[in-house]
């Protein structure tokens, strides 16, 4: 995982101060900004560019961090999803999952933004692949929990693809249209529930 500060904050007002240039670099992105620099960001978050440099070295750092964040509140919606989905028993899982991470893109203009924009580098690639992993590894927690499948390599791997191919197609969707394209995002929902019915309940069943 890239680490994106110069240093930890520890104290609260430097957390805050954090924050707000996160906030602030974030609604920049959501107002169609391209070009990010330290002073506009510092600007917007209304602290000096000196207290920035003090966190963080530069623009790249920034949306670095920007980038983590929204990785791990990802992360955490996925392990409150895994619980609910115990508790309540969904009848279709397929479609409260595709309709949480539409949810996700559609509250957060300025993560839609970053994620199809040019300002992700490589280590954040690579971290981003790491959390589709993480992602999957909730969906399939949820599938198993559900009795839709065995706990094995293969559920691992359904639902990676799964995972990657709903990514796909929900950034497709909120490019057509910042609310989602709903046509599409019902499509995926069809696609998805088709593939997991053939490959997941017979892999239950333990036949290929």
């Amino acid at each position: 995982m890239p680490v994106a500060t110069r240093r930890t904050p520890q104290q609260q007002r430097s957390r805050e101060l954090v924050a707000r240039a996160l906030d602030a670099a974030e609604r920049l992105l959501a107002g169609g900004a391209e070009d990010l620099s330290t002073t506009a960001i510092a600007q917007a978050a209304g602290v000096s560019v000196g207290a920035l440099y003090q966190y963080f070295p530069d623009t790249r750092a920034i949306v670095t961090a920007l980038a983590l964040r929204h990785m791990e509140a990802f992360a955490e919606l996925m392990e409150q999803t895994v619980e609910r989905a115990a508790a309540e028993r969904w009848e279709d899982p397929v479609g409260v999952l595709v309709d949480l991470f539409a949810a996700r893109y559609r509250a957060q203009p300025g993560y839609r933004a970053l994620w199809f924009g040019s300002l992700l580098n490589e280590d954040l690639r690579a971290a981003d692949r790491d959390n589709k992993l993480a992602l999957a590894d909730g969906v399939r927690r949820v599938v198993v929990g559900l009795g839709l499948a065995r706990d094995d390599e293969r559920v691992v791997t359904i639902c990676q693809a799964a995972v990657h191919a709903c990514d796909a197609l929900l950034q497709e969707a909120f490019r057509r249209d910042p609310a989602g394209d709903r046509a599409l995002l019902e499509e995926t929902k069809t696609m998805l529930r088709a593939y997991l019915d053939r490959v997941a309940v017979h892999n239950a069943k333990g036949t290929s």
